[in-house]
């Protein structure tokens, strides 16, 4: 619409420049916006990576149709048959059938030449459900029974194949938790939210010291971390989430605080506090406004240069300097 204006055709010389100055600065507006708004985006998409999500995706304009007339023959596009990739070398055959021709269809000189092989693909949910009978023995001599133990994985009312699918349908693949339940239940597998509850959230220590060791492994791939942290929520309860990343991981832990501290433990992997008076610690005590005589009490209370864990300076600073408000003890 404003292609077609035509300022001229305006008599009055101060309107017409008045209406000037204002489309300028409607463009000059809109250009800083769209500036802005450009800016924003980009500043989400790396807040988004570096806590290991992904940006905004970068969308493409439509492909124009490729052109009719080509100046020679070799510009012309010359479709290619397609061709699908081979998957027979990556399948794990579990069984072997053969199938037989109806015999009454083959003539009397016929001769078996061999098999064709056809591999066929297939996937089966059905239950495993197993009644152990473990062997119960009684020993007069030791007034005492003796119980067969389970096979290894088997705990509680389920076996570890149906535990292990729920794990990899909730992190794998994002299923929910409802979803899940559905699926398990319509195979004719019984079990209940809170079972499945716990299989994705409790004795998991295996997951976990993984978990520790690639945290490690990225602290010591870099000489530098980036840290952030975002909001959530954890049995009704406001806490945060604490992402620790280089550009060759991302490592997630959840805080109920976001101070030193807690930013502490994070960049050391969750291991036990371990405090030391010295020259640096003193150096910044300073820097916080500790006061001086508090200082000076801490060179009495507190060994020089001395590891010490959390329990034991906590009752040093008590016995010493019971005075010592919440904050400054922090």
């Amino acid at each position: 619409m404003l292609d077609d204006l035509d300022l001229s055709n305006i008599a009055d010389e101060h309107a017409r420049q008045a209406i000037q100055l204002l489309l300028n600065l409607v463009e000059t507006l809109s250009a800083e916006n769209r500036a802005l708004r450009e800016e924003n985006q980009r500043l989400r998409d790396e807040n988004n990576r570096l806590k290991g999500e992904q940006g905004k995706p970068d969308i493409l304009p439509n492909k124009r149709p490729p052109a009719t007339n080509h100046s020679s023959e070799e510009e012309r596009h010359k479709e290619r048959p397609h061709q699908k990739g081979r998957k027979v070398d990556q399948i794990t055959i579990d069984r072997t059938e053969d199938c037989r021709v109806d015999r009454a269809i083959l003539p009397k000189d016929a001769e078996l030449k061999g098999y064709e092989p056809v591999v066929v693909q297939d996937l089966v949910l059905r239950t495993d459900n197993v009644l152990f009978r473990k062997e119960k023995w009684y020993a007069a001599s030791t007034s005492r029974s003796y119980l067969a133990e389970l096979p290894p994985g088997y705990d509680g009312e389920y076996g570890p194949n149906v535990k292990a699918l729920a794990i990899v349908l909730a992190y794998g693949t994002k299923v929910s938790e409802p979803q899940i339940l559905d699926l398990f239940r319509s195979a004719g597998c019984q079990v209940s939210a809170g079972s499945l509850s716990n299989w994705l959230i409790h004795d998991q220590d295996g997951f976990h010291a993984e978990k520790d060791a690639s945290v490690e492994a990225g602290l010591r791939s870099s000489p530098w971390q980036q840290a952030d942290d975002t909001a959530t929520r954890v049995n009704g309860q406001n806490q945060y989430c604490q992402i620790l990343c280089n550009p060759l991981y991302t490592a997630y832990r959840t805080t109920a605080a976001k101070d030193r501290l807690s930013v502490l433990d994070v960049l050391r992997n969750g291991r036990p506090r371990t405090f030391r008076l010295n020259a640096d610690a003193m150096a910044q005590l300073q820097a916080v406004g500790i006061a001086q005589i508090t200082r000076q009490r801490l060179l009495l209370a507190l060994p020089w240069e001395q590891d010490l864990d959390e329990a034991t300076i906590h009752a040093l600073l008590t016995t010493h300097i019971p005075q010592l408000g919440v904050q400054a003890r922090k």
